[in-house]
């Protein structure tokens, strides 16, 4: 995927976006032309109608156009209490040996997003990360080396998992943001695609006053 930098030639920063995410490609959750879109970790360097500069998580600066219609959205921390029975949630977890998931992060999804990329699939937070969008069928404290965190019996088209989710792990939901959010230093998710060429901004998840998207 081509990317401008001002610094370095097109063909080491395609290395260094290749090492951006550990997977590459997203799996389809709404339709095929999604299957080449990655996620950007990082925070952002410089922002104007048309460019988002974004430094990477591992130090690479990426430029990418950005459309009129760029999606923001606005995540913000809430509590583990909040997560409900009935709640449809979206968890980047690490397989533990007795076949649970061990949280990374929780997303509780608004009730008009319901349904998002429901299932369970690889992830690339960190090597080796699940990520797994379901309904919380039933929840209970979680076994006494994970005190005062939560196990989630999580169910999706398909399948189910146990995901336990330790105390101090964020818990966060998200809201349509606008481009205010959109400043030198926000922490951002970016997922981007190469349209026409060039590389594209889709979305952006923005954290306010330094909150750092977790997923």
């Amino acid at each position: 995927m081509p990317i401008h930098s001002s610094s370095a030639s097109k063909a080491p920063l395609l290395a260094a976006v290749a090492a951006l995410c550990l997977t590459a490609l997203l799996p389809a959750v709404a339709s095929a032309q999604n299957a080449d879109t990655v996620r950007i970790r990082g925070t952002l360097v410089r922002v104007d109608a048309s460019t988002l500069v974004v430094q990477a998580r591992g130090g690479e600066v990426v430029s990418l156009a950005r459309p009129a219609d760029l999606a923001v959205s606005e995540v913000y921390p809430i509590k583990l209490s909040d997560i409900k029975h009935g709640s449809f949630i979206g968890t980047a977890a690490m397989p533990q040996a007795d076949g649970t998931q061990k949280a990374l992060e929780v997303v509780v999804f608004p009730e008009a997003a319901r349904g998002t990329g429901e299932g369970h699939r690889p992830w690339d937070l960190l090597p080796e990360s699940t990520m797994t969008n379901a309904t919380v069928a039933d929840l209970a404290a979680a076994p006494k080396s994970v005190r005062g965190g939560q196990q989630l019996h999580l169910t999706y088209k398909g399948g189910e998992k146990t995901v336990v989710v330790p105390p101090d792990v964020p818990v966060v939901t998200f809201r349509p943001g606008t481009d205010a959010l959109l400043v030198p230093g926000a922490r951002v998710l970016v997922n981007a695609q190469e349209k026409n060429g060039t590389p594209t901004a889709l979305r952006v998840t923005a954290g306010r006053n330094g909150f750092a998207p977790p997923m």
